[in-house]
């Protein structure tokens, strides 16, 4: 996994629900405590992405609902057009469009103080599909004190390639997780998680060429990769309406991939708690793969220019803003979120070949969101 995509998860518009959520069991740890369900919860999403040339967006929806006390049901559905310019495109093949669903259900069930969650989903687009089945389980003990999860999420996809139907090839890819989150104080709670990732099978793209002594060839990536990734965070509650968090990730893999990822953020209540503003800066560094090269001076049996391998690096600045509409405590809290993310990237070792020159971009992700919980 290339450790950065900014418009993938939806991470960022709700970084200050997981901010809130940690904060929330530390004020109210007071001894040993059943886990809790998710609450059941309705979300209406849209979602943009605007740089390098790609354009992005779409909606999404999420239910969420409780059938007893000790399951709850979700499913979501997101959407995403794309019309794609970007410089891999225009310097080798035309501008496109096309669109991509995905489908995602799941089921979290609670016994004592372990709670099971299973996801699966499925994503459809013109010419790749993919399909996610994952089960995590969390458990808490020492009293609460201290939380241990692990889990595992297997996929499988379908690649094939426009105007081209006898190409067809398929990836699997693996991923396994344990961490642990503990509470040190009233105010603070420190985190370690670890991540294992295997993918096997065509993981390069159809239409993506690389270039030798100046000729563009046919890209051609290992079939296999493994990786590695640890990340510590910590979550302070500053005492009045504010709190801090920061967090610090390392990833490295077996295609010579390293990459550095720091994040510092902060949230603060304003407006009688009605109002919650949310902030971080982050910054990534990534050193390119072993087969990498923006022109290669040796024809070896695996190269690419995929500028994703390279050299570089990306600072971003986001907010997040939640206004409460409505809130009936123990009965239901309706919300309007926005949030919005800066990221800049800039390679070093990749070339805009139209100009000769260094290459760079920035990117615009906003997300606006209506939430409900009840």
């Amino acid at each position: 996994m290339v450790a950065t995509r900014a418009r993938s998860d939806n991470r960022y518009a709700s970084l200050f629900k997981r901010l809130l959520a940690l904060l929330g069991g530390v004020l109210a740890a007071n001894g040993a405590r059943a886990v809790d369900l998710p609450a059941d919860q309705a979300e209406v999403l849209y979602h943009s992405y605007d740089g390098g040339g790609v354009v992005a967006s779409g909606p999404a929806l999420l239910v969420r609902k409780r059938l007893a006390d000790t399951v709850s049901l979700s499913a979501s559905y997101y959407v995403d057009a794309v019309s794609n310019a970007s410089i891999d495109v225009v310097t080798t093949a035309s501008p496109y469009r096309e669109k991509r669903n995905e489908v995602t259900l799941g089921a979290d069930y609670v016994y004592r103080d372990s709670l099971i969650s299973l996801t699966t989903s499925s994503s459809r687009e013109p010419d790749y599909s993919a399909n996610r089945v994952g089960l995590d389980i969390s458990q808490e003990t020492f009293g609460g004190m201290t939380t241990v999860s692990m889990g595992f999420t297997a996929g499988a996809d379908t690649v094939r390639k426009h105007n081209a139907p006898e190409f067809h090839d398929s990836a699997n890819h693996w991923q396994y997780r344990v961490g642990v989150s503990q509470i040190l104080s009233k105010q603070w709670i420190a985190s370690v998680n670890v991540e294992a990732l295997a993918d096997a099978g065509f993981l390069g793209s159809p239409y993506r060429v690389a270039r030798v002594f100046g000729s563009a060839v046919a890209e051609n990536d290992p079939r296999t990769r493994s990786a590695r990734a640890i990340r510590f965070g910590t979550v302070g509650d500053l005492g009045s309406d504010d709190a801090v968090h920061a967090d610090y990730r390392y990833y490295w893999d077996t295609w010579g991939i390293k990459a550095n990822t720091v994040e510092l953020g902060y949230s603060r209540y304003f407006g009688g708690k009605r109002w919650l503003a949310d902030s971080f800066v982050r910054y990534y560094k990534q050193q390119h793969a072993l087969f990498y090269s923006d022109n290669a001076q040796a024809q070896t049996s695996y190269v690419s220019r995929n500028r994703q391998l390279g050299s570089f690096t990306s600072p971003s600045l986001g907010a997040t803003l939640s206004y409460s509409l409505r809130k009936v405590p123990g009965s239901y809290d309706a919300q309007l979120i926005g949030s919005y993310q800066y990221v800049h990237f800039s390679y070093s070792d990749f070339t805009d070949i139209r100009t000769g020159s260094l290459y760079s971009y920035s990117a615009n992700v906003l997300q606006l969101n209506l939430s409900a919980t009840f």
